[in-house]
């Protein structure tokens, strides 16, 4: 190379370089989450433009605004994570005991009545409708301490899940500028509200003014309360008449890749493969499709599921939440006890554990829908076509013997 192209090749460099410094200098940096926050009171003013636009009276937000603050405690719990996850027989020792079952009977006799008149009004059974009662605040002994909206406002606010809570805090204010509820109402941390913990949109657009005082009380008006319930639950699909599930036993050699809710099958088919009541009866001759769950993975018990079981996860999306529901109106009516054997030992995984689990499987392939730490529907079924790729019981239950295969797997094997 000569001296003239050396010489055109640095002037060439230079200008580059120059160029790119120039940009830089031009180019508007990303500002920080400080620079960019904008003041409590100042967002705040947001909302009641918002609010007012969407028909909320002027007057009615200066009062219910007034007080509003950010509580620290709020967000403080919005970022807490339990540091270990519940297995399925904790889970179940704590959400249903002999004290939660009898005062449970007596609620369904208190008001029989009422709750026949909600059932054949809605078509769902009295016996669910305390149970939801029961698991949510206890027949209404723990409804919550936070000021609905400051709880609602703080998680607006904090930017998390800012989109979600600001349609909370907005449902919250339209439901209290109605008369439904007094602004100074308080809830959950998280905003859910009354005895059974609606929260705000859900309160907005299923509660029920069923005593006709012209509101929808969900703290003092037991009409309403239940009404409301079971609206709810009828508008998300329950199906009259129906139970939830029951309590099975699975044959010798049961592929247990056909469990899952992903999987439906008709209760004639289940019953040709096998699927047997605990007590070693055949299934019921009912024409209805259902699904085969294994909340403790395929050494736990096992469950088949009707529509109703999906028609409770519309409520909480908690495959223990739902079994819980169910079990509980069944002890409530005089239902056994599960008859699978408790094991001696459950081995919990941390969140820590799960989230490492989620971003190996992701590593490999497998859709777990993000690194959260929770064991919902969509990690399941990606813990499910690992195993069944692994050639492993594909029961979509995680445990640490799944994270250490995991953790010995290189990516994409």
């Amino acid at each position: 190379m000569n001296n003239t192209t050396d010489s055109h090749m640095t002037r060439i460099r230079f200008w580059t370089i120059a160029a790119i410094l120039i940009l830089l200098a031009i180019t508007p940096r990303p500002l920080s989450a400080a620079e960019t926050e904008v003041p409590f009171s100042q967002w705040l003013e947001g909302v009641r433009q918002e609010a007012k636009a969407k028909g909320i009276s002027g007057n009615f937000l200066k009062t219910a605004l007034a007080g509003v603050q950010p509580i620290k405690r709020v967000v403080e719990l919005d970022r807490r994570q339990p540091e270990f996850t519940l297995t399925f027989w904790r889970y179940l020792n704590n959400a249903i005991n002999d004290k939660r079952i009898s005062q449970g009977k007596e609620m369904l006799a208190r008001h029989k009545d009422l709750l026949q008149k909600t059932a054949e009004r809605y078509g769902v059974q009295p016996r669910f409708i305390a149970a939801f009662w029961g698991l949510e605040t206890n027949y209404g002994r723990t409804t919550g301490v936070f000021p609905v909206l400051s709880a609602t406002a703080t998680l607006a606010h904090d930017g998390r899940r800012s989109r979600f809570f600001r349609s909370q805090l907005l449902a919250a204010l339209t439901i209290m500028s109605r008369g439904d509820v007094d602004h100074r109402v308080k809830g959950s941390w998280a905003g859910a509200m009354g005895n059974f913990q609606f929260i705000p949109t859900t309160y907005k657009d299923f509660a029920v003014d069923a005593d006709g005082d012209g509101k929808r009380d969900m703290w003092n008006s037991f009409p309403d309360m239940f009404a409301s319930a079971a609206n709810y639950l009828s508008r998300s699909g329950w199906q009259k008449g129906w139970t939830w599930g029951r309590e099975i036993r699975l044959p010798e050699g049961f592929k247990v890749d056909l469990t899952g809710l992903n999987v439906r099958k008709s209760i004639s088919r289940w019953r040709a493969l096998g699927i047997k009541q605990m007590d070693g009866k055949p299934l019921p001759d009912v024409q209805t499709e259902a699904s085969i769950v294994l909340p403790a993975g395929y050494n736990g018990p096992a469950f088949l599921v009707y529509k109703n079981y999906r028609t409770i996860l519309t409520w909480n999306r908690s495959i223990l939440y739902a079994i819980a529901i169910g079990h509980l109106a069944d002890r409530l009516v005089g239902g056994a006890p599960f008859k699978s054997n408790h094991p001696d030992v459950e081995i919990r995984l941390s969140r820590n554990d799960i989230k490492e689990m989620q971003r190996l499987l992701s590593a490999q392939g497998f859709d777990t829908g993000g690194s959260d730490g929770v064991v919902g529907p969509q990690t399941r079924l990606a813990i499910k076509a690992f195993q069944k790729k692994s050639q492993l019981p594909a029961d979509g239950y995680p445990t640490m013997g799944l994270v250490e295969r995991l953790r010995n797997s290189p990516p994409g094997g």
